[in-house]
């Protein structure tokens, strides 16, 4: 039963140090006798009023003996009495001896904690883990500038006892169960270890079974093996390995507690707990005879005998609710293997110093000796740094780390330079203790890693050596000529050996010996910055000795560390990113432990279909059981058990397609009879129906639609035929699917076959990406349960509002806060505290965010850094301090909404996540006032993604385009419809019927938006089209009337377009030749023309629209329009001659795509009919998308433009592959300039000389350059601007079609 920690804390608050005696108090100095040691307990007046040392540097403290171990809770300290003097910040280091000192750890840092700002009051700290010592130190940090340091303490905690046992490596405690054999279904395990060995089993049991449990150091990290059984045919394995914690070597006490019911185990660790379940399928822990502490059974296997025991001390050990510690007191257990069993621990006989990178150790040696000789140990996350440099007599030695190996560099100039360097080892840099061995002397130098022979250096080069007599440890700050490479280290050192002699580092701290700056001695201040690891989902974590980093390649998350997810939630959040049918990866719970996984989405006009595939082909033949009476069929999908949940649970529809094929195998057999087939659903639960039926009702869907093969049955596979029958249907109940396994009864009969097929599991919507609220008050919120944040908070949702500023969120602690704000119209805020002092974040938008569209803001805050991001592209980033709290302690109901009713948001909130939930907004709305449920207004935010021409429509869940209007298709109205016509084929559409004319004949067409039916005579026209064709001439479009007003749109013998409008008021039809292009080149090509009374806007592919004009003379109105034909005209009344004889016979044989006429898309009419339209066909026409309209390219510079190129037979530069830049020669600038000024005075001669000749005729042709009909891309064809004369000359040939 857990301990109520709120009633333990009561009873452990005495005041420990008040009552001690004088001399339990000792310092580094002391200011004068008045400021004794002794005078420093709070509140007392005595002496100078408190302690001061006699100076105030960072290498003071204050010490106190508090007699025996103790559990410490608080702290609290003071001011000198009545002075100037008091301590701003201080840390705190505990002992049990007196020795090897560990600072206070808080937030994965040795802590800081804030003292005084007077001398009288009071500040208390109660510790966020209590700590059990004898010896406490008060380290002054910061103290008043106005005088000096100056302390009152007292400690609060109370009596802590406990029994230790000391191990020496031969002695272990065996516990011998009251039964031969245990089969142990729980565990509770729990015990107190410190050791300076970073190896050694703490205890280990096993059975003849396999099974086994073990608790050992290695590497000085704590590993975990257990094993509940493994099976011989290897199938089931059960052994499971869990690590924890680092640096366990540190001599202090550590706890342990296991916890295991099951296969779920709970294994902590210094306060961190790991949960996790054993492999395997096994629940007991089969255990033989016994369980042994501190090392392998005697009676073990040989095989376990390469295990180091434990060396150093545990004490209340309890195993499942066995005092083991005070039994082996009572001698109750047996301890025969102990030489000499003592209940008290030994100290290490190390004394470490602790290096920043300030810091510097200088011990004496021998002077003017022949040799070098040193060792000691090292620990340290950086890869490089000096461990030792000595300044020789004529030269210099150095020992530094450099990316993970030792290095030494010998200098010496005596008669000539010699250098000497030599490295060994690799990734020293991993925390552990690595030993270094260097030797140096005449002509021979040695370096060993960690003892290891195989890692000895050795170099013979000629060299004589002479010792200068002091050697830097750690730091070399000193200017000279002969300087290291490397001039600081951040570690630990210890056991440090200068001339074979160990080095007295206890005298060094009394000033006796040597010099130091900035080192801490007796105490290894080691953190790992890796355990435990912030980097989430999976992050690789790397260190120095100030700061850790993660490395989130492959795990599909991002940020500092690996917490935010890089995908998309669903299917419906990349529709509304644009984007269109394919395969991509989801993460329905972002930052949740739901990992990334790949599902297929189809975006169609109104709805998004999420399909999860699996591993079972259509029409599998289920084979008949060996053993068993019933077939099993395991569906294996692309998502785990957990991620297909978040799909069915957040999606709106599910379905699953299954079918039963049968021959003489029956499926469900009657309602009331038992069924011979069911399937497995979510949850391992087993459901009698089958597709197209529902739950409950033991029918396949002929059953419900009674049309079975056999009315007396309810499936047709139940008539149990010699013929193949089948029953299928979709199965809708979400809550049951997907299906995960089938099984088949009626299978083992002679002749019973079945053939089964299970289709991919299909989702659509995504009710969390609309899940919204509408706040209509500003005093209105909604409320949740408080938001549990510690480390890692990330927060994401949509809102809209005409508001200028609003609280979205807010949640409290005692200090502690979170808050995400619009702060006015421009500018989102998100602020926090931690227990550092608030900070805020600011992102600026352009443009004003209360435009009462959708906005998305995603703000994000760990241990490393804070986010704020605004509409994906504005952002700010603040890294977290490298000090302080990083734990977001809140205890109020988080608020969405308002800030008890201060600055209330008023607008629409979506799709709000915190740490990958989503918040039920819709659901709370209903039971809320000034709340309603949903937002409306989606297609101002998204309507953007309705494209050529298509209508955004609004949903309650969203927006969808309707495309009715356009000649396009798809869920944006972005993809092409076309067909392939053959030779003959052509499409008719009619815009008026036989009759009507007279009635609908009027001179005030208004243009495309009217109705065509009863608008007949058009003064502008709208046509777009896209083709592909390698066969010409041929007739593309034609739109005919019921006068000899007429459009053509063809393409001539050489393969060029022509553009033909005969309005009346003209001898003959106003053509527009483009000669220099050949467009039947097999190639995709688009046609927009755009007509306003007299002018006519032309654009082809990429280049920019070129405007035309009607002559004078020619009427402005199409006149009672008739019919429309694709590909070839067939019609009744006058046509023009030539359109007959030259271009409809065979006919149009190519793609045509996306075809509009003024808003009526007659192609699509024709493909795709919903609903009756006055179009027919002619021939064979096939759906194809061969003729889409090539890519869009963005304008192009005057500079390559073939609509404006000057220079006369000039060979156009663009094309896909080969674009000439920008950069041109300047010389060549020039000379092209000039030349362009001659050209351009003949062209305009010329251009008066055409008009002049040509003033009187209707018709207006164009020039052709030779070769021009050969072109066969882009690259050959010049189109000038100028209508009247669309084509440079070739002075050189001049062809004229007149």
């Amino acid at each position: 039963m857990p301990l109520d920690l709120s009633l333990v804390q009561k009873k452990c608050d005495e005041a420990l140090a008040t009552p001690l005696p004088h001399n339990a108090f000792t310092s580094s100095s002391v200011f004068s006798s008045g400021y004794n040691p002794g005078y420093a307990k709070l509140n007392r007046r005595g002496g100078a009023g408190g302690w001061s040392p006699l100076d105030s540097d960072h290498y003071q403290w204050l010490q106190v003996d508090l007699g025996n171990r103790k559990q410490v809770t608080a702290i609290a300290t003071q001011g000198r009495y009545s002075s100037s003097d008091w301590t701003k910040q201080y840390r705190l280091l505990y002992s049990e001896t007196g020795r090897n000192w560990k600072p206070y750890h808080q937030d994965g840092n040795i802590w800081a904690f804030l003292g005084n700002s007077n001398t009288e009051s009071v500040v208390r700290h109660d510790l966020q883990h209590a700590i059990v010592a004898r010896f406490l130190r008060f380290v002054p940090l910061e103290w008043s500038g106005e005088g000096r340091i100056g302390l009152r303490i007292e400690v609060y905690g109370c009596p802590y006892w406990a029994d230790a046992i000391s191990f020496d490596g031969q002695g272990v405690i065996s516990y011998r169960f009251k039964m031969k054999k245990m089969k142990i279904l729980k565990d509770v395990i729990s015990l107190k270890f410190k050791t300076s060995e970073s190896d050694g089993v703490i205890l280990h049991g096993e059975g003849q079974q396999g099974d086994y449990i073990t608790l050992e150091l290695r590497h000085a990290k704590l590993l975990l093996q257990i094993n509940l059984g493994s099976n011989q045919y290897g199938s089931i394995l059960g052994h499971t390995s869990v690590t924890s914690g680092s640096l366990l070597d540190d001599h202090h006490w550590h706890s342990v507690v296991i916890e295991r019911y099951r296969r779920n185990v709970n294994f902590t660790l210094d306060r961190h707990t790991q949960h996790f379940r054993t492999n395997g399928e096994f629940d007991h822990l089969d255990l033989d005879y016994e369980l042994s502490f501190g090392g392998m059974p005697f009676s073990g296997k040989p095989s376990s005998g390469s295990r180091r025991n434990f060396i150093g001390c545990m004490e209340s050990i309890h195993y499942n609710g066995e005092n083991i510690t005070d039994l082996v007191r009572r001698k109750k257990l047996d301890t025969t293997s102990f030489r000499n069993l003592t209940f008290s621990c030994v100290e290490p006989h190390t004394f470490p110093v602790f290096f920043n990178a300030t810091s510097y150790l200088q011990l004496p040696g021998r002077g003017g000796h022949e040799a070098v000789s040193v060792s000691f140990q090292f620990r340290t996350w950086n890869p490089s740094g000096l461990l030792l440099y000595s300044a020789l007599a004529d030269g210099m030695v150095e020992v530094a780390l450099t990316d993970g190996k030792v290095s030494v560099h010998i200098n010496v100039t005596q008669k000539k330079t010699t250098r000497i360097d030599i490295s060994s080892g690799s990734g020293l840099n991993d925390g552990q203790w690595h030993e270094v061995r260097f030797l140096a002397k005449e002509n021979f130098a040695m370096l060993t890693i960690d003892g290891d022979e195989a890692s000895a250096v050795r170099t013979n080069t000629p060299i004589q050596i002479r010792t200068g007599g002091t050697y830097y440890f750690g730091g070399f700050f000193q200017r000279g000529s002969s300087l290291p490479s490397q001039r600081s280290f951040q570690g630990c050192m210890q056991l440090i050996h200068v001339d074979d002699q160990l080095a007295d580092l206890p005298a060094v701290e009394q000033g006796m010996l040597g010099v130091f700056e900035n080192v801490s001695l007796d105490m290894c201040a080691i953190i790992d910055r890796c355990m435990p690891n912030h980097c989430e989902h999976g992050g690789g974590c790397t260190q120095t000795w100030d700061s850790f980093s993660c490395s989130c390649d492959g795990t599909g998350y991002t940020g500092a560390t690996c917490h935010t997810s890089v995908y998309e939630q669903s299917c419906e959040a990349y529709k509304h990113l644009g984007r269109t049918s394919d395969t991509y990866w989801i993460d329905p719970d972002g930052s949740g432990p739901l990992g990334p996984f790949k599902v297929i989405c189809n975006m169609t006009e109104d709805k998004v279909w999420t399909t999860v595939m699996h591993s079972l082909p259509p029409q599998s033949a289920v084979s008949k059981p060996s053993r068993d009476s019933r077939a099993l069929v395991q569906l294996n999908y692309s998502a785990t058990t957990e991620q297909v949940s978040a799909i069915t649970g957040s999606a709106e529809h599910c379905q699953q397609h299954v079918s039963y094929a049968c021959r003489m195998s029956r499926l469900l057999n009657t309602p009331d009879g038992s069924p011979y087939t069911w399937w497995v659903g979510r949850g391992s639960e087993k459901y009698l129906y089958w597709g197209g039926s529902g739950p409950g009702i033991q029918k396949c869907a002929c059953g419900i639609e009674r049309n079975c093969t056999d009315p007396k049955y309810y499936c047709n596979c139940d008539a149990d035929h010699k013929q193949w029958r089948e029953d299928s249907g979709l199965l809708m109940y979400k809550d049951h699917l997907p299906v995960n396994q089938v099984s088949v009864g009626d299978i083992n009969r002679p002749g019973s076959e079945a053939k089964l097929t299970v289709g991919p599991l299909r989702c659509q919507g995504d009710r969390n990406y609309w899940n919204a609220a509408s706040f209509n008050t500003p005093s209105s919120y909604l409320h949740f349960s408080t938001f549990q944040a510690e480390t890692s908070a990330d927060i994401s949702f949509f809102f809209k509002t005409s508001a200028p500023h609003g609280v979205f969120l807010e949640n409290l602690g005692n200090s502690d806060f979170i808050r995400l704000e619009l702060k006015s119209p421009t500018v989102v805020s998100f602020s926090f505290d931690v227990g550092n002092g608030p900070v805020e974040l600011t992102v600026r938008s352009p443009s004003e965010l209360n435009d009462d569209q959708w906005h998305r803001v995603s703000a994000e805050r760990n241990v490393k850094e804070a986010i704020l991001l605004l509409d994906q592209q504005y952002k700010e980033v603040r890294p977290a301090p490298s000090q302080g709290h990083t734990r977001l302690e809140l205890y109020s109901q988080l608020y969405v909404g308002a800030a008890g009713g201060q600055r209330g948001f008023l607008g629409c909130i979506r799709s709000l996540r915190m740490n990958g939930v989503t918040l039920d907004l819709e659901e709370r709305a209903k039971v809320t006032p000034g709340v309603n449920p949903g937002c409306s207004g989606h297609c101002t935010s998204y309507g953007m993604y309705c494209r050529n021409g298509g209508k955004c429509v609004e949903r309650y869940n969203g927006y969808s385009c309707d495309c009715t209007s356009t000649a396009f298709d798809g869920p944006f109205c972005t993809k092409d419809v076309g067909g392939f016509f053959e030779a003959g084929t052509l499409l008719r559409y009619s815009f008026l019927p036989e009759g009507t004319a007279a009635a609908s004949a009027t001179k005030d067409a208004k243009g495309p938006s009217q109705s065509l039916g009863a608008e007949a005579n058009l003064t502008r026209e709208d046509v777009s089209f896209s083709f592909s064709t390698s066969s010409a001439p041929s007739m593309l479009l034609y739109v005919s009337s019921r006068t000899q007003d007429y459009l053509a749109v063809v393409l001539r013998q050489n393969g060029t377009l022509q553009i033909r409008y005969s309005l009346g008021g003209l001898k003959e039809p106003f053509t527009i030749s483009l000669d220099q292009r050949n467009m039947a080149n097999g190639q995709p090509h688009s046609v927009n023309i755009s007509r306003v009374e007299r002018n006519i806007q032309l654009q082809l592919d990429h280049y920019p629209p070129v405007s035309y004009s009607l002559p004078e003379a020619s009427d402005t109105t199409f006149n009672l329009i008739k019919t429309l034909f694709l590909g070839k005209v067939f019609e009744t009344g006058q046509i023009d001659p030539i359109l007959i004889e030259r271009y409809n016979t065979p006919g149009f044989v190519g793609c045509l795509s996306r075809v509009q006429f003024n808003g009526i898309a007659p192609l699509k009419a024709a493909l795709r009919s919903r609903v009756a339209a006055p179009v027919s066909v002619q021939g064979k026409l096939v759906e194809s998308n061969c003729g889409a309209s090539p890519l869009t390219i963005p304008p192009m510079s005057a500079a390559t433009d073939p609509w404006h190129l000057d220079k006369a037979g000039a060979e156009f530069p663009f094309n896909e592959e080969r674009v000439v830049p920008d950069g041109v020669n300047r010389n060549s600038a020039i000379i092209g300039g000039i030349i362009a000024v001659v050209i351009f005075t003949i062209l305009c001669t010329l251009v008066f000389l055409i008009r002049h000749m040509f003033r009187h005729k209707g018709t207006y042709h164009t020039n052709e350059a030779k070769g021009a009909e050969s072109a066969d891309n882009a690259d050959a064809a010049i189109i000038v601007n100028d209508p009247n004369f669309t084509e440079t000359i070739d002075e050189s040939k001049k062809e004229w079609f007149i």
